[in-house]
């Protein structure tokens, strides 16, 4: 049993083991507000819509509700249900909409099939289906409402990029749009067949093989349809018919009417009302859309346990060494790649030489093809290892020049850091170590938030350090803050050089899966001055707690490892402003010996 109006604890007692399906209908039936649908309060008149609602029915629906609509019996102010033989136009904006609908879910196999319907509308035990006679109405509806001036919106719940014979109802009923749902999906999508088939072939290729499943079916059920069918069903069947027909013919010039159709009509399908919406602003005669959703909630990755990749997660796009040996015992020739997964880094081990023995290297053939370990060493000649010699140079060379390539590649324009060209003597690139763009010692450079690491050992790829850009070098780091604390209450607690403040940063901490505040924040200001301000003007107390405060030496939390060197770029400042600390004499004044 699912319904939006049952809490969990009301649905557990209902459903509860020992109640009868007798009773089950009792304890709804016997509730003074509505378990299963707010719909007899709407149509009492307790609830009403605020703003007209245009709609066709779905999948999970009471064809015996909507049959009462149709024949009058129900009625609800400004819900219009529209299907295949009820239209609406609406004038909007400067255009003139005329919404042309088609409910139920798309069953191929149902499709002659009413099911407990007692007109064309089909449907029983709460499932609603198109049917080939509604599919012939709606084209008779569209016929004869026809209006060159007014733009046409086909509103199905079946989507016409997943059904081709939606798609072919639209070409018969000349949609300008298409919106609809059914599949469920958590983004919504935008697109014409133009931005979906490769050629207008393609988009033949669909609605043929759309015709081809429907005559399929129609072949098997033909004298069975025809046997009970009226004179008005056969002429809905005729039109039912001729949508299925509907098939363009091959194109050689362009620009015919379905040639244009597949270009200029577009197609919207919805996700469930639950997670997005689509909004079409009309203004001026340009239809502007607007589309929201939920999406998917990756979040859940974060928790998941990282894999080591084997021999077959290896990077594809980084070659091992020349005769490198493999786990499975085999070597890898000249120049060759091992396969892994993309993006992954392939990060060989070398097996160890028995004692007394070297370590063995393929010899290349005339052919070009690595000859056996055993055979290379026991029957090659002087001239055969000297080609090989040769081939093993001319393989370091290739190896080298990659490697200088992609040291240009991934350093600055000028080559040069800090003085080495390309950073090689430089080990920390090696290690992830965080830096900064001042030049400093020991630092390299920095690209797109990534330290550049060209050496050898890593193929001149990227290591990945921390996201954080360049600091503000006028920040104060706070401590011995109460928690929770609010970004608010740190500026009140700086008084009036408050609006010197321009961001204030609160740590979180992540323990057990729960999120809680650490017990400082960093507050950056605008200048120099503002943050001398800052320093003067801040309170004694906030709330219970006496916080402390000094200039950030680094914008990193305690207990990081990291940004215990030389200062860092904040201190420099600092020190350049006479305002930073000054351990064994470094950072004094100017002219300050003492």
């Amino acid at each position: 049993m699912y319904s939006p109006l049952i809490t969990m604890p009301h649905r557990n007692r209902i459903l509860a083991p020992e109640n009868t399906t007798s009773a089950i209908r009792e304890m709804i039936a016997a509730s003074t507000t509505p378990l299963l649908s707010d719909f007899p309060r709407l149509l009492s008149g307790e609830i009403k819509l605020s703003v007209p609602v245009y709609t066709v029915y779905g999948a999970c629906e009471d064809v015996a509700v909507l049959e009462r609509f149709r024949a009058g019996q129900y009625n609800i102010e400004n819900l219009h249900v529209i299907d295949e033989a009820t239209t609406r136009c609406i004038d909007i904006g400067g255009v003139k909409f005329r919404l042309l609908g088609l409910g139920g879910a798309f069953v191929p196999h149902k499709l002659f099939d009413n099911g407990d319907g007692q007109a064309t509308i089909a449907g029983g035990q709460g499932t609603m289906w198109t049917t080939a006679l509604q599919v012939g109405e709606l084209v008779d509806t569209a016929q004869r409402v026809y209006d060159v001036t007014e733009t046409r919106i086909l509103v199905s719940h079946a989507s016409p990029g997943r059904e081709g014979l939606m798609a072919q109802l639209a070409l018969a009923v000349k949609a300008d749009l298409t919106i609809s749902a059914g599949l469920h999906f958590r983004y919504p999508t935008s697109y014409n067949e133009f931005s979906v088939q490769s050629d207008f072939e393609g988009f033949r290729t669909k609605l043929l093989s759309s015709k081809e499943n429907f005559e399929k079916i129609w072949d098997a059920v033909k004298s069975q349809v025809e046997a009970v069918l009226d004179d008005n069903q056969k002429l809905l069947l005729e039109k039912a018919l001729s949508v299925v027909e509907r098939v363009p013919p091959p194109v050689a010039g362009g620009g015919s009417a379905d040639e244009n159709a597949w270009k200029n009509c577009w197609n919207w399908n919805l996700t469930d009302a639950a997670f997005g919406q689509l909004v079409l602003d009309i203004k001026e005669g340009r239809v502007n859309a607007e589309m929201r959703s939920q999406g998917f909630n990756y979040a859940y990755r974060r928790q998941a346990t990282p894999t080591t990749p084997g021999p077959a997660g290896q990077d594809s796009g980084l070659a091992l060494p020349t005769g490198q040996n493999q786990p499975g015992g085999g070597s890898v020739g000249p120049g060759s790649a091992v396969p892994t997964k993309p993006g992954t880094p392939a990060y060989s081990k070398s097996t160890t030489p028995a004692p007394n023995a070297k370590p063995t290297s393929p010899s290349i053939s005339k052919s070009g093809t690595p000859a056996p370990v055993g055979e290379s060493e026991l029957g090659s000649t002087d001239k055969d290892k000297d080609a090989m010699k040769k081939e093993k140079k001319k393989q370091k060379d290739k190896e080298k020049k990659a490697e200088r390539a992609a040291e240009r590649a991934s350093m600055p324009q000028n080559g040069e850091v800090n003085g080495q060209e390309g950073g090689k003597k430089d080990k920390k690139f090696n290690e992830g170590v965080r830096v900064d763009t001042m030049g400093v010692e020991g630092t390299s450079t920095v690209e797109d938030g990534l330290a550049v690491s060209p050496s050898a050992e890593t193929g001149g790829g990227h290591t990945p350090t921390s996201r954080r850009g360049p600091r503000n070098p006028w920040t104060l780091f706070v401590k011995h803050l109460p928690v929770p604390v609010t970004e608010e209450e740190i500026k009140d607690f700086f008084g009036e050089a408050r609006n010197g403040i321009i961001h204030v940063k609160i740590p979180q901490s992540y323990q057990g899966g729960a999120k809680s505040q650490r017990h400082f924040a960093y507050v950056e200001f605008g200048d120099e001055e503002a943050m001398k301000a800052g320093l003067a003007k801040k309170a004694e107390k906030l709330r219970d707690a006496t916080p402390q405060v000094s200039v950030a030496e680094d914008n990193r939390e305690p207990g990081s490892g990291r940004g215990r060197g030389r200062g860092g770029l904040a201190m420099r400042g600092l020190q350049a402003a006479g305002l930073g600390r000054q351990p064994s004499g470094r950072g004094k004044p100017p002219g300050d010996d003492n």
